[in-house]
């Protein structure tokens, strides 16, 4: 008994060591953003015998028979030979979410198609040697690189070219562009919300490219200004909001040696969205995902590029919404596709055949198909990615095409991201917990360990003091169960009471509570600093199936505050927090959420920070805001209860809002009018503006913005004195 003390003491004194050594998380530190997680995004080579990832620079090998990395090239060469485009006269408000491939393998795995700084290279894979397929003022966007290799597509402004890769001919695809009508370049908002990262597509064969053209001139102009220099210059941008046009959007065929458009025959476009375009393995026909407007119906289609017809195959309703996924995978038999569907509340994948008829449902059960990882088709395997074992962690399972034998593969509880092979046969698993940092492995399609790519970096756990965050479990009053993560201060002492800040999201597709790494975090600077951090993911939040999101259908603040409200009942109970020193923070959504909640909860929170709020729906995008409260001429009542500027007259705690000046997703028209209502009413706030032309606040910005955010705390809950 006496020995196992004594080592008991020793343990306890080592880690204390430990923990003396290493430094406070501090603002400087979160504002870095350091996270470590290794390589950069793989492109596995066709034959899946090797990968390439772009990290510090370089361009690096993985040989899968070898188990052994190699550097295939610099970058620094390639950026000295591309051409720096002059910078444009108005200030270009494409959505960060547009995917630009910067590495493409070709076909036949001899060499890759690199894209940097807007011009086009190309590497030989055995030479090593490269050659600039481009040299221009104008950058070449979204480039493509055909099937068979020898064209590489791409945007120049608003139209498409293709380019004949041996003898460098540029061939001009599209003539017909405007200022407000684009071939192949996608509006601010399909990528945003329906997250399509581009707009047109190769077919298998190489002879044909599909595109969409985008006519925006009915969308409404949002009157962006730089307002940095000695004069102030006019960026305005396209921004359709809720109940305005969206873009008229139609879908062309075109021959990769150019010729006439042939134009696919879906009718009016204006009450519809197109989601998803590709072409079937024998390039015969295109699959189109079209939903409505307001999006409660999903037809998946067969159309005809030679005569421009198209018929649906499959539909899909919903009482509430239907979420768009990338999950759909056209079989190489050309007879069949794996089909995602929540039809019964859980996202999960269906066998069909191409002429629409159900073949077997390949999962079921209360969790969620997250992502379709791969397909095997000799095997008759499919490989996804599911909360099956919990909705805190993701792993990868695979079954067969009877919806049997279903297998986990992924070891270790955490959150598991998986990048498959083209084959099948191998996947590269990149996974963390709470309290292992992100590392990656690359595995066999059974699971077992093929080589190890990079492990966690601990460099981060190393320096600074991470302190623990532990996963709550919470009764919501109706019996459902809530998931929270709670961070204790830093020298925490179970028989004080602290003051604990609420960090909130709330809003759908996006889950904040899960068993992963988040590194120096703010969390932990303000825990460091005395605060204790409570976050929780309440009803509408994703990762629990559709019954559980669509609970703020047609209603946004009311169901996600009466679950925010029975964590803080939960968290005030565990005994050693301050009810009187509450805080609440958030941005975005979690930003609509702060305000909500300070002014719809008044006596509940001391002081909150809201961050890029939505402060009337009205004034946020099309297709978000409608798939979720639909139009606002058919529930004015749901957009007038969901709007904090509403209500301003009810503030009781501190407030401050911040905003960037330009930011291109929450417009700054928000904070504007909430402040303008809070005037109106009497009603004292902090304001903190930032000059950035994105959503959130980086760089000095970030540092400076969170020092404020916490000295605005430290400021309110430290004091016993009420507000």
């Amino acid at each position: 008994m006496h020995f196992v003390s004594t080592v008991t003491a020793l343990v306890c004194f080592a880690a204390a060591a430990l923990s003396a050594a290493r430094k406070p998380v501090t603002i400087e530190a979160a504002a870095e953003e350091r996270r470590p997680g290794g390589a950069g995004e793989v492109q596995w080579a066709p034959d899946s015998k090797s990968f390439v990832w772009q990290e510090s620079g370089k361009l690096w090998l993985f040989e899968m028979a070898s188990k052994s990395k190699k550097e295939l090239i610099s970058f620094d060469a390639l950026e000295k030979a591309a051409l720096k485009p002059p910078p444009p006269e108005a200030f270009d408000w494409e959505n960060r979410r547009v995917r630009d491939r910067k590495i493409q393998w070709a076909g036949d795995g001899k060499g890759l198609l690199l894209l940097v700084n807007g011009d086009l290279f190309w590497l030989d894979r055995g030479s090593l040697q490269w050659e600039q397929l481009t040299a221009t003022d104008t950058p070449e966007r979204d480039p493509k690189l055909s099937p068979d290799a020898r064209r590489v597509s791409f945007r120049r402004g608003n139209e498409l070219y293709v380019l004949e890769r041996g003898s460098k001919k540029v061939t001009r695809l599209t003539y017909d562009a405007t200022d407000t009508v684009w071939n192949g370049r996608l509006d601010w908002v399909y990528p945003e919300e329906l997250d399509l990262g581009t707009a047109h597509w190769w077919s298998p064969d190489s002879s044909r490219i599909a595109w969409l053209q985008f006519d925006v001139s009915r969308q409404h102009i949002y009157p962006h200004a730089d307002l940095t220099g000695v004069r102030a210059i006019f960026e305005p941008e396209r921004y359709p909001k809720a109940g305005t046009p969206n873009a008229d959007v139609r879908l062309g065929v075109v021959a990769a040696t150019g010729g006439a458009a042939r134009w696919m025959d879906l009718g009016d476009p204006r009450d519809q969205l197109l989601a998803r375009v590709a072409w079937l393995p024998d390039s015969s026909a295109l699959a189109l995902q079209r939903t409505n407007r307001v999006q409660n119906r999903l037809e998946l289609l067969l159309g005809d590029p030679a005569t421009g017809a198209a018929h649906p195959m499959l539909r899909e309703t919903g009482r509430a919404w239907v979420n768009v996924s990338d999950d759909m995978a056209l079989l190489k038999d050309g007879r069949r596709l794996v089909w995602p569907s929540e039809r019964d509340g859980w996202n999960h994948l269906y066998l069909y055949t191409l002429d629409g008829k159900s073949v077997k449902q390949l999962t079921r059960g209360e969790w969620i198909v997250e992502s379709l990882a791969g397909v095997d088709e000799q095997a008759r395997l499919v490989y996804y990615v599911s909360t099956e074992e919990s909705p805190l962690e993701r792993h990868l399972y695979r079954v067969d095409f009877n919806g049997k034998r279903r297998e986990k593969l992924t070891r270790g509880a955490g959150v598991h991201s998986v990048s498959m092979s083209p084959d099948a046969r191998y996947y590269i698993d990149t996974f963390s917990s709470l309290t292992e940092p992100p590392s990656r492995k690359i595995c066999s399609s059974d699971g077992s360990q093929w080589a190890v790519l990079r492990e966690g970096d601990g460099k981060v756990a190393a320096e600074y003091e991470i302190l623990p965050a532990e996963i709550v479990k919470v009764k919501a009053a109706d019996g459902a169960l809530l998931y929270a993560r709670l961070i204790k201060p830093a020298g925490f002492d179970a028989a004080k009471k602290y003051p604990a800040i609420v960090m909130v999201y709330g809003g759908p597709r996006s889950q904040s509570v899960r068993n992963s790494w988040a590194g120096a975090t703010f969390d932990q600077a303000l825990a460091h600093r005395g605060f204790l951090i409570w976050q929780l993911d309440n009803r509408g939040s994703s990762g629990r199936g559709l019954a559980w999101e669509a609970k703020l259908y047609r209603r946004f603040g009311k169901q996600e505050l009466e679950d925010q409200e029975a964590g803080v009942r939960h968290l005030i109970s565990l005994g050693f927090v301050d009810a009187r020193r509450l805080g609440i923070h958030g941005w975005s959504y979690g930003g609509f959420m702060t305000l909500y909640a300070l002014l719809n909860a008044p006596d509940l929170f001391r002081a909150g920070v809201a961050g890029a709020p939505v402060t009337d729906w009205h004034l946020y995008d099309t297709i978000y805001t409608e798939r979720y409260l639909g139009l606002p001429s058919e529930n004015e009542e749901g957009y007038r209860l969901s709007s904090p500027v509403n209500q301003a007259a009810s503030l009781k705690g501190k407030l401050m809002l911040a905003h960037n000046l330009d930011d291109d997703n929450v417009l700054f028209q928000n904070t504007f009018r909430m402040l303008n209502a809070l005037t109106r009413a009497g009603k004292q706030f902090e304001l903190r503006l930032y000059p950035q032309k994105t959503h959130g606040v980086t760089g000095p910005e970030r540092k400076h913005m969170l020092e404020a955010i916490a000295a605005f705390f430290e400021q309110h809950l430290k004091s016993d004195t009420q507000p």
